[in-house]
């Protein structure tokens, strides 16, 4: 770890296809500065630029060049640069390598992973109603599947969950059989969501599902229910699990 004061940056210019042993230089010089304990590296490519061959190399939309410069810049004290710069040196080839002198204000910390305390549990037990509709997967609303258009309704009127399921064999009201066939997929399959909240909330939803759902059944059914979920769910982490799924009639 580099501590503050006095310290050495090191450049290494290079082009993007360069290899050793059939293995990109970069990677090669990253691997090594790793293992020898440097304190970090950085490999930055240009778009454009010449080296000393004088030929002029840029990237474009259409092909990107392998032979656009790159360069490995890290920052170590005098002492570890000294031990490691003859074999820094075999590797860059006909690379170009820079030195500077320069002054460590602030050396960076490693981040400190506190364990977060194991999450309470909140437990709830009582009655509650189940919600099922069953609709094809080839409905539509708005421009999306409609079984999608459901969940994001749901969740945009704090229902507590739903889940989706996907059939694989059954027939609707026309009568038609649909199976799902393994080589040749088939959006004639019928989706079932299924929700659990109060009945007050599913009930209070229904006129939504009335709008969207135009052709489909919707059935409800009593439901006893032990819900575990954390207290507290990070922003931006899933939840366990989805709550239908874990309740049980």
């Amino acid at each position: 770890m580099l501590n503050p004061g006095k310290a050495v940056k090191v450049t290494i210019y290079l082009s993007d296809g360069a290899t050793h042993h059939g293995v990109p230089v970069y990677s090669s010089i990253l691997d090594f500065l790793f293992y020898r304990g440097v304190a970090g590296a950085t490999v930055m490519k240009g778009i454009a630029g010449f080296g000393a061959d004088h030929h002029m190399h840029s990237s474009n939309l259409i092909e990107i060049s392998d032979h656009l410069p790159l360069k490995i810049e890290f920052i170590e004290s005098r002492e570890k640069v000294d031990a490691i710069l003859g074999k820094l040196e075999e590797l860059a080839g006909t690379g170009l390598i820079e030195m500077q002198e320069t002054t460590v204000a602030k050396p960076a910390q490693l981040s400190k992973k506190t364990k977060p305390p194991a999450p309470a549990h909140l437990k709830i037990q009582g009655k509650a109603q189940m919600m099922r509709i069953y609709v094809s997967e080839e409905d539509r609303w708005k421009d999306k599947p409609l079984y999608k258009a459901l969940v994001e309704a749901m969740r945009a009127n704090d229902i507590a969950g739903v889940t989706v399921y996907r059939g694989i064999l059954g027939y609707g009201a026309h009568g038609r059989m649909h199976k799902e066939k393994a080589l040749l997929s088939t959006h004639h399959c019928s989706v079932m969501l299924s929700a659990v909240d109060t009945a007050d909330k599913l009930r209070a939803f229904l006129p939504v599902v009335d709008q969207m759902v135009e052709e489909g059944l919707v059935v409800f059914s009593d439901v006893d229910i032990i819900k575990y979920a954390y207290r507290a769910v990070d922003e931006g982490q899933e939840s366990p699990s989805t709550v239908p799924g874990g309740a049980t009639e």
